[in-house]
C-alpha cells in the first residue's frame, strides 16, 4: 500500500505529495520496540567476543564481532562522536557491506562518497530513510568524512545479497533497525510486485553479525527484464554508458552491481521522485524518467545478480 495519508493533508505540497510514490516495502521504518536486554550476554559463531542485546543496538559503540578479520576502524566508523554522530559500523557494519535499509560503503570512491555526505548536508537527498543520514552528516566534520571512506576504501565486499525469482514470499515483519525478519506465525504470501529481503539467519541480523548475508527475494522474470532494460531495451538508457561495461563503475560514477536490490530501487525511485537532486542526480532522471515501479524492480534485481 503507498503511504497516501501525507498526500491528503498536504496535498499542496509538491515534496510531501512524491512521498506518496514511496512503496512502504521499499521505505520500512522501524516499530517502537520494548527496551533492548542488559545483562543477558550474547554470543555468536566463531567471535570471542559478547555482548549485551543493550550494547549491540549502541549507535555509539556497536558490536564488532570479528576486529581480526579489518584494519583498526577510526572513531567516527567505531564510536560516532555524540550526540548526532552515529558509528558508521552501526548501519553499515565494520565490513561497510550494510543492510537491506542502508547501503553498502564498500567499491565507492572518493569523490562520490564525499559528494553523497555533502547531498545529505544540503538535503539534496532527504525523504523517509535519508532523514538519519542527514542528520549524522550534517554534524560531521570534513575530516571525519575522509577518515570514513578512507578506512571503507579498503574494504572488499564479504557478503553478498542473493536474489531469488519466485512467486511468494515467506510472511514478514519489520523490526529491529528497519529489517524485516519471519513473522512468528509463519506462512506465505504472494510476492506482487515488491522486493522482500530476508536475512540468511534472523537471529544473527538481529546480533549485527557481519557475516550473515541475505536474500533479495523479487517477481519471477524480473532478472531478464532487468538486464534488458539495463541494455537500452525499451524504455532507458544503456547503464553501462556511466557505471562501465561491467557495472562496477567508471571514473567518478560508482559501481552499482552486486548492491540491495530495495536499497537500489530506493535510489531510482527516490531520482524519478526528486528526493534526491543535484547536478549529477540531473543525468539520472532521464535514465528513470519513463521507468515505473515494475521497471525499477527489475532493473534492481539484475545489477543487484551481478557479482560486485
Amino acid at each position: 500500500m503507498k503511504r497516501i495519508m501525507a498526500a491528503i493533508l498536504f496535498a499542496c505540497s509538491p515534496i510531501v505529495a512524491v512521498a506518496a510514490d514511496n512503496p512502504d516495502w521499499a521505505y520500512p521504518v522501524a516499530p517502537q520496540l520494548p527496551a533492548p536486554d542488559d545483562t543477558i550476554q550474547v554470543t555468536v559463531p566463531g567471535s570471542d567476543k559478547s555482548y549485551t542485546r543493550k550494547q549491540i543496538g549502541d549507535g555509539f559503540a556497536p558490536p564488532d564481532w570479528f576486529p581480526s578479520e579489518h584494519a583498526a576502524m577510526p572513531p567516527v566508523v567505531a564510536n560516532g562522536r555524540g550526540p548526532a554522530v552515529r558509528a558508521c559500523a552501526l548501519c553499515h557494519r565494520p565490513t561497510g557491506d550494510g543492510h537491506p535499509e542502508s547501503s553498502s560503503l564498500t567499491n565507492l570512491n572518493e569523490f562520490y562518497f564525499t559528494r553523497a555526505m555533502q547531498q545529505f548536508k544540503t538535503s539534496a537527498r532527504k525523504g523517509v530513510r535519508a532523514n538519519t543520514m542527514v542528520i549524522i552528516a550534517t554534524a560531521m566534520t570534513d575530516a571525519e568524512v575522509k577518515e570514513a571512506w578512507t578506512y571503507y576504501s579498503k574494504l572488499k565486499p564479504t557478503v553478498k545479497t542473493k536474489v531469488v525469482e519466485t512467486d511468494t514470499v515467506a510472511k514478514s515483519i519489520v523490526a529491529e533497525g528497519g529489517m524485516r525478519f519471519l513473522a512468528a506465525a509463519g506462512g506465505n504470501e504472494p510476492i506482487g510486485q515488491r522486493i522482500i529481503e530476508l536475512p540468511e539467519d534472523d537471529q544473527q541480523a538481529k546480533n549485527r553479525n557481519a557475516h550473515i548475508g541475505f536474500t533479495a527475494y523479487v517477481p519471477t522474470g524480473s532478472i531478464a527484464k532487468g538486464q534488458a532494460l539495463a541494455s537500452n531495451v525499451g524504455k532507458s538508457v544503456t547503464c553501462a554508458i556511466c557505471h562501465g561495461p561491467d557495472l562496477k563503475g567508471l571514473g567518478d560514477v560508482p559501481s552499482i552491481a552486486g548492491r540491495s536490490p530495495m536499497y537500489t530501487f530506493r535510489q531510482l525511485n527516490d531520482i524519478k521522485t526528486g528526493n534526491r537532486s543535484g547536478v549529477a542526480v540531473e543525468l539520472m532522471q532521464q535514465v528513470v524518467a519513463n521507468l515505473n515501479d515494475d521497471d525499477m524492480i527489475a532493473l534492481s534485481a539484475y545489477v543487484g545478480s551481478l557479482e560486485p
